[in-house]
């Protein structure tokens, strides 16, 4: 493809390509060859976006009755698990209509909620809509008036589906073809909003009304250890915390409950909604805040200047006999936050823990949300 850039900071990236426009290029080659019964090297390919990219093809394997084409995907810059994966297209003749399959190395969908029902292939709507309408290009300027039947596959998809979401969101077998824009824009966060938004849209599937977030892996093992009944409903959010209230509103869950270690969570005490370091620090800052608030000394105050951790800065805390209130303070303006960000649309509570400190800080709402969780 002509080679597309986005900025990252000060670093300019290289962009790359979907699986489901690897897909798309992949039957449209597939189908060219299928009808002029020549071996295709090269084809452009329309994201939905209307950009043109010009995609090379790998294998062209043609047989008694269809044709095999693949695409090595290219992820430019970022680093996707499928980057260099071979996605291939068989392409037969039918009589009519096209037909969409999932082969070897593609995953099947095991859970309401996500892009397909259950038990299709995971091939999201956007590839399947690009797959369709790069045939039907070829019917048109072929002058072909019969159907196609296209079986996605990737030979090593089953093994890169471990290192994937899919396991966790109930797609076996393989990988998701997928993509909305047909780009891979490099260190993009929104592809990690996407499968928080899917994650949380299969709870709602279920029937829950308490969307349960965690914040990393300290946060699930939290809860294994403290109320592992949670453990099916939860969905990780990482830094996202702010983005994933936003999600839970919009999907209508009345009720959402966040579990995360006080490294991160103490950024909520001055309204920052996602935790990435990249993002702000602001932990210290918020303590001493808080603590001047609940009236602890100057001098302790100075002293949480100089930590480097949360833990660090309890400890001061807690040897200066002021924790308690310094934390209380916390639990306080956390909820605040909380609540605005949901703007009245749903109840927000949150579980702060630290392991070394041995403490776990529950703002206003949490103990009523948590009981109606371990309901449903």
């Amino acid at each position: 493809m002509e080679k597309l850039y986005v900025y990252s900071g000060t670093k300019k990236l290289r962009c790359g390509y979907t699986t489901g426009t690897c897909a798309a290029a992949a039957a449209k080659a597939a189908s060219i060859a299928l009808l002029t019964h020549n071996s295709v090297n090269r084809v452009d390919i329309f994201t939905p976006k209307g950009q043109i990219l010009h995609i090379e093809v790998g294998r062209c394997i043609t047989g008694n009755e269809s044709v095999l084409c693949s695409v090595i995907k290219d992820s430019g810059d970022d680093p996707d698990v499928t980057n260099g994966a071979e996605i291939c297209a068989e392409v037969t003749l039918i009589r009519e209509g096209i037909e969409i399959a999932g082969g070897k190395g593609v995953g099947t969908v095991t859970k309401k909620g996500l892009d397909q029902p259950v038990g299709a292939a995971a091939i999201n709507s956007v590839p399947r809509k690009m797959i369709t309408q790069a045939v039907k290009d070829i019917a048109e300027l072929y002058e072909y008036h019969g159907g196609f039947r296209i079986v996605i596959s990737v030979p090593q998809g089953e093994e890169l589906a471990q290192k994937t979401f899919n396991p966790r969101i109930g797609i076996v077998g393989g990988i998701s073809i997928i993509g909305t824009t047909g780009i891979v824009e490099p260190m993009s966060d929104s592809a990690l909003i996407e499968t928080i938004r899917t994650e949380a849209n299969i709870r709602k599937a279920e029937g829950r009304g308490v969307l349960v977030l965690t914040v990393g892996n300290y946060s699930e093992r939290f809860i294994s250890e403290n109320k592992p009944e949670l453990g099916e409903q939860c969905v990780m959010c990482s830094n996202f915390i702010g983005d994933a209230i936003d999600i839970g509103v919009t999907l209508g869950f009345q009720d959402i409950l966040i579990y995360g270690h006080i490294g991160k969570m103490v950024k909520l005490g001055s309204g920052i909604m996602n935790t990435h370091s990249s993002y702000a620090d602001g932990r210290m800052e918020t303590l001493i805040a808080c603590g001047a608030i609940a009236g602890a000394d100057n001098a302790v105050l100075c002293r949480l200047s100089e930590c480097a951790t949360t833990d660090a800065a309890l400890d001061i805390l807690t040897e200066n006999g002021c924790a308690q209130r310094v934390l209380d303070v916390l639990a306080g303006r956390i909820h605040g936050y909380l609540q605005a960000r949901a703007k009245g649309q749903a109840r927000v509570g949150a579980v702060v823990f630290s392991y070394k400190n041995e403490f776990s800080l529950k703002t206003e709402y949490a103990d009523e949300i948590l009981r109606k969780a371990l309901v449903e």
